[in-house]
């Protein structure tokens, strides 16, 4: 793609980098047929290609307007087009850095700016997600209905808040020794925020299935949210912020004894923390921690596979259990791991079926189904229709934002696959599928 940017312009190296982006982009259009909001809408500037002709035009003037930023809100990020692209285009890192723009230049409503804020305020916040999903849940209970971007929000939280566990707060936890009594590796947990907030039952099952397979897991004090929420809303200095206090918070652990893996068990912040070292770039004293720690990172699917699953499954009701695999786009695309958690749950015993269209993204997208609320329930109402279809007893995914997003349309539980590995190697039966009979 020709660019024109002044010299004065490319000295900046956010700009120069941004330059060698788009000047990788050929146009050939292939992007677009894994564009969610493409196949939905058939409009060029909800594509990757049409989107990134606006992102450089913003970049050349300077200044966002509102046209660049209506049609890169409507963007997922859910980088099925860096799957498909054979330019091997960034389109990550593109479009992080035009929303930082967007975020900095342009003047949105005085009610987009609140509920963004807000948004950035309460989600990666566990103690005040709380009292907000208490609301929703008495709002929804009651029956109340609110339109637009605020009904979305209400009616995304779960019928009950769950009562708050230490995983976040608790600093150890001990492996269960296996036959020769040692622990075979070591790793922090990130805790995550609103995971911890509304699903703290994955957590827990992590730490039974880490702990049984001999992985020994600490939280570390201090870490968190990863930043990712405030990231894809161009709040650069405060996503900075949450990335600097985990990378000091996982080395100051290493230090006291080694890490062997940092473990996301929520793709969207596994995709964020192997990022680090690009988030954290312009801190020169924190790169290279951050840097290590990026490479130390690891979705929770590759640490259960390095630790041999298969000799730890026992018989039980699981067993033949028809679970359709929603692969995450943050770990699919993002990560590039689109296999792996269905061989486990092979391994454990259940029969995984494929999803048709599994590429494209079921509208969560992080804080996307609530900016977004009508897109996003149309891909989930397409994603639910082609889940329905393979008549799976219940729908396993690797992302607490997917689950969230799904369990309403899809008429079956819908759970963290690392429940349904938990409940084969000797777990409790995760509590969503009380509603189904087992043979």
């Amino acid at each position: 793609m020709l660019t024109h940017f002044s010299d004065s312009q490319l000295s900046e190296p956010a700009l120069a980098e941004a330059n060698r982006i788009l000047r990788t982009c050929v146009c050939c259009g292939f992007c677009a047929a894994t564009c969610p909001t493409y196949v939905l809408r058939a409009d060029e500037l909800d594509s990757p290609r049409g989107r990134i002709h606006l992102i450089r035009d913003m970049l050349e003037s300077g200044e966002a307007n509102p046209t660049v930023a209506r049609h890169l809100d409507r963007c997922l990020s859910c980088f099925g087009c860096m799957t498909t692209c054979p330019s091997g285009v960034d389109y990550l890192h593109l479009s992080d850095f035009a929303r930082t723009v967007i975020h900095e230049t342009h003047a949105r409503s005085i009610f987009d700016r609140l509920l963004r804020a807000a948004l950035a305020r309460l989600l990666p916040y566990p103690r005040r997600l709380r009292p907000l999903l208490a609301f929703a849940a008495a709002v929804n209970l009651i029956g109340i209905k609110m339109p637009g971007r605020i009904g979305a929000l209400l009616r995304l939280a779960p019928r009950f808040v769950p009562h708050a566990t230490d995983t976040g707060t608790a600093k150890t936890y001990k492996a269960v020794g296996q036959a020769e009594g040692k622990p075979k590796m070591r790793a922090a947990l990130m805790p995550g925020c609103v995971q911890q907030a509304i699903a703290p039952e994955i957590n827990d099952a992590s730490l039974r299935l880490l702990n049984r397979l001999g992985c020994e897991v600490v939280v570390a004090e201090g870490s968190g949210c990863c930043g990712a929420l405030g990231h894809h809303l161009g709040r650069r200095d405060e996503a900075q912020a949450f990335a600097l206090r985990n990378v000091a918070a996982w080395t100051r652990e290493s230090e006291t004894r080694r890490l062997d893996a940092v473990i996301a068990n929520a793709s969207g912040c596994g995709t964020m923390l192997k990022d680090y070292g690009h988030v954290l770039a312009d801190h020169p004293s924190e790169s290279d921690a951050a840097k290590s720690i990026a490479a130390l990172t690891a979705d929770i699917s590759e640490v259960i596979d390095r630790l041999d699953i298969a000799a730890h499954v026992v018989d039980g009701p699981h067993r033949g259990l028809k679970v359709a695999y929603h692969p995450a786009c943050s770990l699919a695309h993002g990560q590039q791991i689109t296999d792996l958690p269905a061989r486990l749950l092979t391994e454990a015993g259940f029969e995984v079926l494929g999803i048709k269209d599994a590429h494209l993204c079921c509208g969560s997208a992080g804080t996307y189904n609530i900016l977004q609320p009508e897109i996003a329930t149309e891909l989930a109402t397409r994603k639910a229709e082609n889940i329905s279809a393979t008549g799976a007893d219940v729908v396993a995914t690797g992302n607490i934002g997917c689950i969230t997003q799904l369990k309403d349309p899809v008429a079956m539980p819908i759970v963290h696959t690392v429940e349904l590995l938990d409940w084969a190697t000797g777990g409790p039966r995760p509590a969503a599928l009380d509603s189904i009979r087992l043979q």
